[in-house]
């Protein structure tokens, strides 16, 4: 966890800042990230990061469009030195909160504000939310955290208070995964989760409904706030179902690999439930689209070891992300070596 130091810290940059620029990464962590402090403030706006693996600089016209005085990052593991050089040309401070496991160069660290418990004397990996929740204290927004939390398989301490406030929506679960696909509470994270991978505009009306409705009952229930979302959510779904049903039929050996095209990305959300699924298997499920391969893989704690080390010598390949769910990228025609060289470590 933060030190309580490190939150007042946080909460003074957050006074400091009178429009500020969110930029979050494009998962339900980060979008609760941000919503818990763009509430606690009630000023600013949030930027929904696409760019993988980094914050690229390609985001920094951000700053001037938005003519935004002070920029938070939430939940990326990594930002391009370009990006930061073009905040600090401007004199814009950068408050950065992630609780990823990844090395900052101590250059960098001189021009921001990092927040990481990774980095504490004794590391944890909290979800940012629950560090932007640690921050903000607010009770009304406890369904916001809880969502963030058990979305990025985190179980919080106050699961319970949640289920005390919305019993309908939650149940007494011994694990996050349990809890995002056995009550309803998960559905709406899913809904959420669809929502983000939409056109631009279409986030930030998703955003700004959450901003304004006060229970996640006016989500889960379709009304016209709610309306655009359950209809990205059907029109995603069935979709989403019919390509999880495709891959169980893999069941087979120690890995399940699953790779699948179109238009529209949802390897995450389909590693997740098959790792769910197939809790003793290692899930790899590559996204395909032009001549661009993205990974997201869950399984042992090592994994993303395993990974990193299969991506050595494959041109223009990055990886990275937690111990037991990470990602990567890499080009096509790379894919089957990959896969070897994983099979190969495994």
């Amino acid at each position: 966890m933060l030190t309580e130091s490190q939150l007042q810290e946080i909460r003074q940059h957050l006074a400091e800042a009178k429009n500020p620029i969110f930029f979050f990464d494009n998962d339900p962590d980060g979008l609760c990230s941000f919503l818990l402090l763009r509430k606690y403030i009630n000023r600013g706006k949030g930027v929904a990061i696409k760019s993988f693996p980094d914050l690229n600089e390609s985001y920094a016209r951000k700053i001037n469009e938005l003519n935004a005085d002070y920029i938070f990052i939430l939940d990326k593991p990594k930002v391009s030195k370009e990006f930061i050089k073009e905040a600090k040309l401007k004199g814009i401070p950068i408050v950065w909160i992630d609780h990823h496991d990844v090395e900052i160069e101590k250059e960098t660290l001189k021009e921001i504000n990092y927040y990481n418990p990774k980095k504490s004397k004794n590391p944890s990996s909290e979800p940012t939310t629950f560090l932007c929740y640690q921050v903000t204290k607010r009770k009304q927004d406890l369904w916001i955290a809880m969502m963030g939390c058990i979305a990025d398989g985190f179980l919080p301490s106050f699961s319970n208070e949640f289920r005390l406030q919305y019993p309908e929506l939650w149940k007494n679960v011994e694990t996050a995964f349990e809890g995002v696909y056995g009550t309803d509470l998960g559905k709406i994270i899913k809904m959420i989760s669809f929502s983000l991978k939409d056109r631009t505009t279409k986030v930030v009306n998703m955003s700004k409904t959450l901003l304004e409705v006060s229970s996640p009952l006016e989500i889960l229930n379709e009304n016209n706030k709610s309306k655009s979302i359950h209809q990205r959510y059907q029109q995603v779904n069935s979709r989403y179902e019919k390509l999880i049903e495709k891959a169980k039929k893999l069941n087979k050996g120690k890995i399940l690999f699953f790779q699948y095209g179109g238009d529209l990305s949802l390897s995450a959300d389909l590693a997740n439930e098959l790792s769910y699924l197939f809790p003793a298997k290692i899930i790899i499920v590559a996204y395909i689209k032009g001549t661009k391969a993205n990974l997201s893989i869950r399984g042992e704690k090592n994994i993303r070891k395993f990974t990193i080390d299969a991506l050595k010598n494959l041109e223009n390949a990055t990886g990275g992300g937690h111990e037991n769910a990470c990602g990567a990228t890499m080009n096509m025609e790379d894919l089957e070596k990959f896969k070897q060289n994983f099979e190969k470590l495994i």
